[in-house]
């Protein structure tokens, strides 16, 4: 039975395109009204909230509770900029001992897919701004939507991180269970599989009525976490999961609490972050991952992103531009060009349909994912000008 449960929370707000036509030289690309209004909305239903929620618990049950984020560079600019109370309310968790802060790709990009050295970058510059934010180093890393691949784990390895939280698939475990630690296939590192059913029981199934396991209740899902096989059952979803994605009014804030306190209830249980998880269990086994693997869509590879010609050429299209933003020696060139690289915008040209379409609806902001794709093109046709006049 599984005497640890281990949460960990993404935390990403990406810079939005607004709407950009080929005309529309010299102008801003992205949509500053509408990120600062997703923001602070988030702040205030999610991140505030969430984070209180966290103390609390922390305050009732001691170091038996930990939790685990990683903030992407792009979010803690905006809130840097917009919110300040909820950097300290994060800070405040990490100093408390709390919260674990893990390191990640600044951009929240794709670049482990397209570009070694831009990953390297990100990782770098995302690890200075963990440092100077919160005063740690970070020990664990997330890759952008869990996107892994076994050639990442040599990477972050000599970069310093022990750790890589990973989805756990079942046709790659082959009969094994996600519920123990693994050595990434070169044993480089420790990984952290995701439980994706019992993580989407709360981030997608919590609210819908129409499925079977409605209403979940915190004591039998606790209860369902004990006896999980294993030693330690991974959950890891959006941040945003309480409070924004599903609202106060459905209860999910006291599920969480209540099913915390139920499972923290039984003797010899903890709640602990990434980096304990990985202190505490000695892996026995080998994860080979030989394919990209996310946590995306029913696919769980990288179709989230490159799915159809439309995100292909678009992705290859801005990492064309690298080697020209970088000789270019312009900081506003690549701050632009960065921002460009979050994974979100590919992910709104998404054309999927059915369930994998309605999340995808779900985010963007624009009508269409060819609106998305016109205006991405067009910004990377007007950075393409500003290149060559530098």
């Amino acid at each position: 039975m599984a005497d640890t449960v281990c949460f960990y929370f993404q935390v990403h707000q990406p810079f939005r395109i607004r709407p950009f036509g080929y005309l529309d030289h010299g102008t801003t690309y992205f949509d500053d009204e509408l990120n600062r209004s997703h923001l602070l909305r988030a702040v205030k239903k999610c991140y505030l909230p969430a984070n209180r929620l966290m103390s609390r618990l922390a305050d009732r049950f001691g170091d038996r509770f930990r939790v685990g984020y990683s903030i992407s560079g792009a979010a803690l600019e905006q809130l840097a900029a917009d919110a300040p109370e909820a950097i300290e309310s994060f800070a405040a968790l990490g100093a408390s001992g709390v919260a674990e802060f893990l390191g990640e790709t600044d951009s929240h990009s794709l670049a482990f897919v397209f570009s070694p050295d831009e990953f390297g970058e990100q990782i770098a510059t995302h690890r200075r701004r963990t440092r100077q934010l919160f005063g740690v180093a970070p020990r664990s890393f997330r890759n952008t939507e869990l996107i892994y691949r076994d050639d990442l784990a040599p990477i972050v390895g000599r970069l310093g991180y022990e750790s890589v939280l990973v989805e756990g698939l079942g046709r790659l475990l082959e009969g094994k269970s996600c519920h123990r630690a693994y050595w990434s296939a070169g044993k480089e590192v420790r990984l952290l599989l995701k439980d994706y059913r019992f993580s989407d029981d709360i981030a997608f199934r919590f609210a819908d009525r129409s499925w079977i396991g409605w209403p979940l209740e915190p004591i039998p899902f606790a209860e369902s976490l004990r006896r999980a096989p294993g030693d330690c059952v991974n959950l890891f979803m959006d941040y945003e999961t309480f409070g924004e994605h599903l609202l106060a009014e459905t209860g999910i804030f006291a599920f969480f609490e209540e099913m915390a306190a139920a499972y923290l209830a039984i003797d010899g249980t903890r709640i602990s972050s990434p980096g304990d998880v990985a202190d505490r269990f000695e892996p026995k086994d080998t994860y080979r991952v030989r394919e990209y693997l996310s946590w995306a869509d029913e696919a769980r590879d990288l179709s989230a992103w490159l799915g159809n010609p439309m995100q292909q050429n678009a992705a290859r299209a801005l990492y064309d531009l690298e080697a020209g933003i970088k000789a270019s020696g312009d900081p506003l060139l690549l701050r632009d060009w960065r921002r460009l690289t979050a994974s979100d915008h590919l992910y709104y040209m998404s054309t999927k349909g059915a369930a994998d379409g309605v999340v995808h609806d779900y985010f963007s902001p624009h009508p269409t994912p060819h609106d998305t794709f016109a205006s991405f093109m067009n910004i990377l046709h007007d950075l393409e000008t500003r290149i060559a006049g530098s």
